[in-house]
């Protein structure tokens, strides 16, 4: 099998057309390093989780503290989906109220459509770096559900391991 259809590299023009940009524009990215490439001859090759990353960033520190906190209450639903969902469901009624249109409404309306899905459509919302996912953790329903001990746990968890990490 030929490098040009493993799945896990790309050509340049495929690359490209999931960037929504110009082939050179991608050769160009490349060639200035800001996007990884392997070469096949006289030919570029981009590895999918490359490309990936190009397409999803890295999440910023709020974000991955949010993430942090949704994984939380994660455990929290699976340990009792029922309450946890109840407390989701009750949140949403009173922020429907203060969000009756705009972008916050749309991204509440979503976290209903999750809710009626059922316990692992939420959790997939509450664990996922997507955008999506990231989008709706900033709009989340769960407050409450952890306690202010815990919720200080996970934060101080988080600041200890952000620092560590960025240390090193």
């Amino acid at each position: 099998m030929s490098a040009i259809h493993e799945p896990e590299l790309l050509t340049t023009g495929e690359a490209a057309a999931l960037l929504r940009a110009s082939r050179q524009h991608v050769v160009d990215l490349c060639d200035g390093g800001l996007l990884p490439c392997v070469r096949t001859g006289t030919h570029r090759r981009i590895r999918r989780v490359d490309l990936e990353t190009v397409l999803a960033p890295a999440l910023t520190r709020d974000q991955l503290k949010a993430l942090w906190l949704h994984r939380a209450v994660a455990g929290r639903l699976v340990a009792d989906p029922p309450a946890v969902l109840a407390k989701a469901a009750a949140n949403l009624d009173r922020l429907r109220t203060v969000h009756p249109d705009g972008m916050a409404a749309r991204w509440l309306d979503r976290w209903r459509q999750l809710l009626n899905l059922g316990t692992e459509a939420v959790l997939d919302a509450l664990t996922s770096g997507s955008p999506q996912a990231t989008e709706l953790r900033q709009n989340s329903p769960f407050a409450g559900v952890l306690s202010e001990p815990e919720r200080h746990a996970v934060l101080s968890a988080f600041t200890a391991t952000w620092r560590r990490e960025r240390a090193a």
